[in-house]
């Protein structure tokens, strides 16, 4: 990409240096005539020399390019969760924690296997517990293994049984790993039923709401976990307890 840009610059200040051979004020506006081999090698030679005497030239073209870049994915960002806000603070099959009448939704795309989503887990039970307003939508995204994929399933399996809460912070809290018979443990462990959970985990609209929370994190540019959303803010990464009360306390402000 930054070669890209230097050729660029290159080219524009190729052109800037031939207009110096074009026609004078007065002079008629004829189309130039094509660079001569003489006058390509003078350009050329202009081109490389300001180059040398202005190298900082190639890195404010190279800033200024990354940051128009950065604005306009930011923007493009924004209103991708503008375009998918129904989806992500709506759909039917996504867990909902805290207040499910609250004011202020929190949206978190996590796989129960990465350590950073592990570490956020006491920092959103804190949350949920000083923000008696705060709605949590769960959005199961499992990307880091088949038993990612596992726990998941069981974990929307767990919701039908009314225990989604109870089996998420188990399964985030628990050390080991995501067997089928770890995972039936802590199903265990939950008091779930483990024939219907099984039963469950096979259930086709399971799958579908896995698909969707995958094509929803593609539309809106998330690629790792975890990843949290405010209104058409995101937030991908693990954040401290005052970050996320922060970016609340702002969606709050908006709605005033």
């Amino acid at each position: 990409m930054k070669n890209n840009i230097f050729l660029w610059s290159c080219a524009a200040l190729m052109v800037a240096a031939a207009t110096l051979l074009a026609p004078r004020p007065g002079q008629a506006q004829e189309t130039p005539p094509a660079l001569n081999a003489q006058q390509q090698e003078a350009v050329e030679a202009l081109v490389r020399q300001y180059l040398l005497e202005h190298p900082e030239v190639i890195v404010e073209s190279l800033q200024s390019f990354e940051r128009r870049q950065q604005e306009a994915e930011t923007q493009r960002q924004r209103e991708a969760l503008i375009a998918e806000a129904e989806t992500l603070t709506n759909d039917p099959q996504a867990p909902v924690l805290g207040n499910p009448e609250g004011d202020v939704t929190l949206v978190e795309f996590f796989d129960y296997r990465c350590p950073y989503c592990k570490r956020m887990t006491g920092i959103l039970a804190e949350l949920m517990e000083s923000d008696p307003q705060l709605r949590v939508v769960m959005k199961e995204f499992p990307i880091l293994s088949q038993e990612s994929v596992m726990a998941a399933k069981a974990a929307l399996a767990a919701e039908r049984q009314g225990k989604y809460e109870a089996f998420h912070f188990a399964l985030m809290e628990d050390g080991g790993g995501f067997t089928e018979d770890e995972i039936m443990a802590v199903a265990d462990s939950v008091g779930l039923d483990e024939a219907r959970l099984r039963a469950d985990m096979q259930d086709p609209a399971i799958e579908a709401a896995l698909r969707l929370n995958h094509a929803t994190a593609e539309k809106i540019g998330i690629t790792g976990t975890p990843a949290f959303i405010v209104g058409d803010t995101l937030m991908p990464g693990a954040l401290s307890l005052e970050q996320l009360r922060s970016v609340i306390t702002a969606a709050r402000a908006k709605q005033s």
